[in-house]
């Protein structure tokens, strides 16, 4: 069966042409096939007439693969074919958490020539589908690996623009994101988590100055060029001998981030606390209670947390020779369980208003875990030990300042008169923290359990890194410019918060959501005819993603030329 054109002439001399389903039947008679007419469809210049045989087409493609259609009609050819699915839920969600109507109403009379909401979604799935460089994305990714709607024109500086605008505007875009999802999601924003990481650089020279935070010079309309951020510190990458900046970033009981700070390269992480308290003033964020690591201690920052009335819950360090080392865990007192991982017991040092809570923690499976381990490095050690002295080696020869310098043995030994030997001593001190840890909260409404558990989510930032620095692949930086770095950790935080919303709905991981959608696939098809572009069937496991994330499925001929 095909569509056969039939021209009729009228007495005035034009040429009407009809169209017509028909198929060729055979003739036994004749010995040859003759056409016969199935279906008048009408006039070849009636715009319902093309509308009808376009919605029959779409039903038809519905029900044909490209690759069969090429197969069966020569007169098809497969140009090209992309993944879809995982962009389409991208730009889906992108939609429904208003982001594209938040960066238009920023981008609102400024003429720049290009669309400023489509270049910024590129590169923000971009970091979430084939996160890469950004002369990668423009030259591979949005021209042969995707097809994403109105950014096929897009010029690499024009992405590098984007990256501009978005730092310029990121407080203002930051915020009208994080009302629109808390609001859309209904999140619950009483308990802000923070921590920080450091980002590594390929470069061998740290920047010159002193990281002052004023700005110099302007790369765009309100953007803020901060001095100096790549500087040598202390390295949670590992990445000591490499230039670096620290990284801070909060989010919520459920993962979605609520906003990031950038801070220079040197930046010690009690000094952040402050300037993350007064960022958070302004959100109207209820009762918020600020939940903090152990590298956030110091008594400036329990106060800056405390004005106002703020409440702050804290990892408290140890084995520093302090009140909690000395008097807290000292403490007795019964432990109450909580769950098979988790028994707390209540601490209060003083007497009124100066009182101080503290909620001991104990994880029993954590503490038979860290004896056992002791143990063996402790067997291995009586091994070298035998060792050296069957050999006779002592004073500074390069096995034993190896072994004293060895972050694994070095604080299980001790200097003696005859050599190196095991500190019992030092043993059953590190034996008084095994599984334990100790939280400190000044909110009274807060019991032991629930300073207990509250800490406990801590690990919610912890997956935030995981996920930004693995998957998303925030590091390591090669942008130079300080704006750039800034613009680049920005875009990082937005395709998290893309799969953390997408996570929390499928209860799954992006990376087993992306391969299922992955097989939605989009096709351009060549004919005699014209080009259309048609969308595959999803399968089983990705319509299963796109229910659960409540989008309708793709139509399936997003355009026909």
């Amino acid at each position: 069966m095909y569509l056969r054109q039939s021209k009729q002439k009228r007495a005035d001399g034009r040429a009407i042409t009809y169209l017509q389903l028909a198929e060729n039947v055979w003739d036994a008679s004749k010995g040859r096939s003759q056409a016969q007419i199935v279906f008048n469809c009408g006039r070849a210049d009636d715009p319902e007439v093309i509308e009808r045989l376009r919605r029959l087409a779409k039903s038809i493609l519905r029900r044909c693969s490209p690759e069969a259609i090429v197969a069966d009609d020569p007169g098809w050819r497969l140009v090209c074919a992309w993944p879809y699915g995982d962009v389409y839920a991208l730009q889906a969600v992108w939609r429904r958490l208003g982001i594209d109507a938040i960066v238009r109403a920023q981008a609102k009379g400024r003429r720049f020539g290009f669309e400023m909401e489509r270049a910024l979604f590129a590169l923000v799935a971009n970091r979430a589908c084939a996160p890469a460089s950004k002369l990668y994305c423009h030259e591979q990714w949005l021209k042969e690996d995707v097809h994403i709607e109105g950014t096929q024109a897009l010029a690499l500086h024009q992405l590098y623009r984007a990256m501009d605008f978005l730092e310029a505007n990121k407080a203002a875009i930051e915020q009208a994101i994080f009302f629109q999802v808390a609001d859309l999601l209904s999140l619950d924003v009483e308990i802000v988590f923070y921590d920080t990481t450091s980002l590594h650089f390929e470069i061998d020279n740290e920047d010159e100055g002193e990281p002052d935070g004023q700005m110099r010079g302007s790369v765009a309309a309100g953007a803020k060029r901060y001095v100096a951020p790549r500087k040598r510190g202390y390295s949670k990458n590992g990445r000591g001998d490499a230039p670096q900046i620290v990284v801070g970033l909060a989010v919520t009981r459920d993962g979605f981030p609520v906003r990031h700070w950038v801070f220079p390269g040197n930046t010690v992480d009690v000094t952040t606390v402050a300037q993350v308290k007064e960022d958070l003033k302004g959100w109207q964020l209820t009762r918020c209670l600020f939940v903090g690591d152990a590298g956030m201690v110091s008594q400036a920052n329990f106060q800056a947390l405390a004005k106002g009335g703020g409440k702050y819950l804290m990892a408290m360090p140890m084995r520093r020779g302090d009140e909690v080392t000395e008097t807290v865990l000292s403490r007795p007192g019964r432990y109450r369980k909580i769950a098979d991982n988790l028994e707390v017991k209540e601490v209060i040092v003083g007497d009124g208003e100066r009182r101080r809570r503290y909620a001991v923690c104990f994880n029993p499976q954590e503490a038979h875990r860290q004896r056992t381990y002791r143990a063996e490095r402790i067997r291995e050690l009586e091994a070298e030990l035998a060792c050296l002295a069957d050999q006779d080696e002592g004073g500074h020869s390069k096995r034993v300042c190896a072994l004293r310098s060895s972050a694994r043995y070095g604080r299980f030994l001790k200097e003696t008169k005859r050599g190196l030997a095991i500190d019992r001593q030092a043993i059953a001190e590190l034996e008084r923290f095994d599984g334990k840890f100790v939280v400190h909260s000044n909110d009274d409404t807060l019991t032991a359990e629930d300073m207990a558990l509250g800490y406990k989510q801590q690990q919610r930032v912890e997956e935030a890194w995981r996920t930004m620095k693995g998957g998303l692949r925030m590091r390591p930086v090669f942008h130079w410019a300080p704006h750039r770095i800034h613009a680049h950790i920005a875009i990082t935080v937005l395709a998290l918060l893309l799969e953390r919303v997408i996570e929390h709905a499928c209860q799954d991981t992006w990376r087993n959501i992306r391969d299922d959608l992955k097989r939605i696939q989009l096709a351009q098809l060549s004919s005699p005819n014209g080009t259309a572009w048609q969308v595959t069937e999803p399968t089983t496991e990705a319509a299963n993603r796109l229910k659960a994330l409540k989008i309708k499925p793709p139509p399936a001929i997003l355009k026909l030329d």
